[in-house]
């Protein structure tokens, strides 16, 4: 197998990926996959509350680890992302978009770009577990981004479910 597409970033962190594991009893968790390609990302996030305490928004992300489920371009944005995060304040690190993700890897073949999308929404939906876990405001541009988020992961949901029954009428196959 060639692996031509993808630049020696990307070989680097899918070959020896960094944070990977769970962290038990982590303050955020964000899981988001793609039910169309198979990409399941897990993110774990370790807050560290701001000296004044008062704004979450200034809370550090101390700790940081994936479980991802994937393929190279999946394992390789997961520790990208984890390694652009972590130091970060949530406010920062709500700043790290999936072409940050993509450019610091050095490109990702455009059928791949979508990797980096679920890496930027698993660290979205981490920090809003991480808020909502603590009763903590949520900015409206995270809260609108998680709705998206949601919207879009039930759509796809959705149209997999279709995919399957499609199969099954197709193939024959029975329910049990």
């Amino acid at each position: 197998m060639s692996y031509e597409l993808y630049s020696k970033e990307v070989m680097k962190h899918f070959k020896k990926p960094f944070n990977v594991g769970k962290i038990e009893n982590a303050d955020g968790v964000g899981k988001v996959g793609n039910v169309v390609c198979g990409d399941v990302m897990y993110l774990y996030i370790k807050i560290k509350k701001n000296k004044e305490g008062t704004d979450a928004m200034k809370d550090v992300i101390s700790e940081i680890k994936f479980e991802t489920f994937g393929c190279i371009a999946a394992i390789a944005t997961s520790s990208m992302i984890t390694r652009m995060a972590k130091g970060k304040t949530i406010e920062e690190a709500l700043k790290i978009s999936k072409l940050d993700v993509a450019n610091a890897l050095d490109g990702l073949p455009k059928i791949k770009l979508h990797c980096s999308v679920l890496a930027s929404d698993a660290l979205t939906e981490a920090i809003c577990d991480y808020l909502i876990k603590n009763k903590l405001q949520i900015p409206e541009e995270l809260e609108k981004r998680h709705q998206q988020i949601k919207k879009e992961t039930e759509f796809v949901e959705e149209k997999f479910k279709d995919y399957v029954k499609m199969e099954k009428e197709i193939w024959g196959i029975k329910e049990k």
